[in-house]
């Protein structure tokens, strides 16, 4: 199973108990599909970039969920019916584990490379530093 987040936009035109109303009803398809709901976050109604559908304010949404693949197409599924949802963006969440253990053996082996190289002498200075100053012939 994956872990996912994803994000959608709630027309600011609902009232509070409409919005909730969706949010229990996609976070019902979750569990549908036989996934498991880590977090739900409720932004609330926040100010947008730009208009989208003549709307500048939208209720925010967040899902953190664990699940197979078949419960994000079902919620993009049920998102392009609804009129009530302006965006939605679901995206696929790395492990912590593995992103650690990339970055820190990646700054480790990075860092012994540049150490060694800036001590090791170049062929131009190695060879000033073995050969012997040169004497001046009295003529």
């Amino acid at each position: 199973m994956r872990q996912y987040e994803t994000g959608f936009l709630v027309s600011p035109a609902l009232t509070d108990e409409e919005t909730e109303a969706i949010v229990q009803q996609m976070a019902g398809v979750v569990s549908q599909k036989s996934g498991k709901m880590s977090r739900i976050e409720k932004w609330g109604k926040r100010k947008m970039a730009y208009a989208i559908k003549k709307h500048n304010e939208a209720f925010y949404v967040f899902f953190h969920y664990e699940s197979g693949s078949d419960a994000p197409l079902e919620l993009a599924r049920r998102f392009r019916q609804m009129d009530t949802i302006l965006r939605h963006l679901t995206l696929v969440k790395e492990t912590r584990q593995n992103v650690r253990k990339k970055k820190k053996a990646g700054g480790r082996n990075r860092a012994k490379e540049t150490a060694a190289e800036a001590s090791a002498p170049t062929p131009a200075a190695a060879e000033a530093a073995g050969s012997e100053p040169k004497k001046h012939e009295e003529a």
